[in-house]
């Protein structure tokens, strides 16, 4: 019986003994196998010959006081092949004592803990590289909060300026409608970031669990999860951010693009009132700002809302279309919210003229939009209203401005 004891343990673990002087006397099978030395290439040799060179010297000294002050000495050793390949063995060193309670020998059993190990430092480096990326999304957010925020100021001290001179009110107006639309694109950020948010607040949870786990596989797809929400969030901070981009130079650029990136920026809002946008469009390019006609899309996207809502629509509905007519691009902008009664049609891109509770808005919405398609892109905007819905049209010259 004693027999096959020692014949378990030998098969089930590593086993080394060495002398006072740590010169190896005995290794057994599964040491060899792992060390990747023969016997006779172990025995009479120094135990350091597996020992890692670049292990930390007080650590070794901590194990030969333990062992030499007849104490049993645990921990995790990194140890060398004799192919030059890194393994880590669960150590426990017991000194052997005679009759007189002197020691003659040391006996090590082991196990292999190399993949916990790699696992571990794996999950560890995952875990800084989160942090990393963690650590720059908020330094990007940060630098483009300072941003907005600068580009807010300027634009209040413009108006302020320019109220004062009273030198052109309609650049007065402009400047207004700017700082109210820059407002609406921060409260459009938090819209888009809420979900997101949660979603990454429960990745990361999962990580935990998975990593507490072990769980390598579950790891990997919920640390791939939260790069693929950081890297949405921060599209979303390069998107508002070009959308607010001070260039005011004229350029050719695809209407198709300006009406798709309205809709983006849009898209939490688009979501969470329901609405069901339908779209046909087609490739044509004019000449213009394109930031200008995409402020133009979401404010009558922003009117659309605010009005399915002010009228309790249920089943809410937005088509836009875009088409070529002799040497026009039309786009026109449909929505069932309600109409617009006949006393109201006529007066609608005046300035300061709503419907809308004054919280809601200040009437420069729709008058800017005449402004930016007539002055900006040498075209023209009117509306239509019946049987419940609005048209918007659109009309923008496509030879050259």
């Amino acid at each position: 019986m004693h027999k096959q004891f020692i014949r378990a343990i030998e098969k089930s673990n590593i086993i080394s003994k060495t002398d006072i002087d740590g010169i190896i006397t005995f290794v057994n099978d599964e040491f060899c196998a792992i060390s990747g030395y023969a016997k006779d290439e172990l025995i009479g040799k120094n135990h350091n010959i597996i020992k890692d060179p670049d292990a930390n010297p007080a650590k070794f000294k901590l194990l030969w006081d333990t062992i030499n002050a007849k104490n049993i000495y645990k921990d995790t050793v990194k140890n060398l092949a004799k192919d030059g390949s890194v393994f880590y063995l669960n150590t426990t060193i017991i000194p052997i004592l005679d009759e007189h309670d002197e020691i003659v020998e040391f006996v090590a059993i082991r196990y292999d803990v190399t993949q916990e190990v790699m696992l571990k430092d794996k999950l560890l480096k995952k875990e800084q590289e989160y942090e990393e990326l963690n650590r720059n999304l908020e330094k990007r957010v940060e630098e483009q909060t300072i941003e907005l925020k600068k580009l807010n100021k300027t634009l209040e001290k413009r108006v302020k300026d320019e109220i004062e001179k009273n030198k052109d009110k309609q650049e007065v107006m402009f400047l207004q409608s700017r700082h109210a639309s820059l407002g609406q694109m921060l409260a459009n950020i938090a819209h888009q970031w809420r979900q997101p948010l949660t979603e990454l607040s429960l990745t990361i949870f999962n990580i935990k669990k998975s990593a507490q786990n072990s769980n390598t596989d579950g790891v990997a797809k919920f640390y791939s999860e939260s790069k693929n929400i950081i890297q949405n969030m921060s599209q979303t901070i390069d998107d508002f951010s070009n959308f607010f981009k001070p260039n005011k130079a004229k350029n050719y650029f695809n209407i198709s693009n300006s009406i798709k990136e309205s809709l983006v920026l849009l898209d939490n809002i688009i979501k969470e009132e329901a609405i069901n946008i339908k779209t046909d469009l087609v490739d044509i390019e004019v000449l213009g700002v394109e930031n200008e006609l995409t402020q133009v899309i979401i404010n009558l996207i922003h009117n659309s809302k605010d009005a399915f809502i002010s009228n309790g629509i249920l089943i809410k509905e937005i088509n836009i279309t875009l088409r070529k007519d002799h040497e026009f691009a039309i786009i026109e902008v449909e929505d069932n919210a309600g109409g617009i009664k006949k006393d109201n049609i006529d007066k609608i891109f005046e300035p300061y003229f709503t419907t809308k509770h004054k919280s809601r808005g200040t009437g420069l919405g729709l008058f800017m939009s005449k402004m930016i398609c007539e002055q900006g892109l040498h075209g023209t905007i009117d509306a239509k209203s019946k049987k419940q819905t609005t048209t918007f049209s659109i009309k923008i010259p496509l030879a050259s401005v």
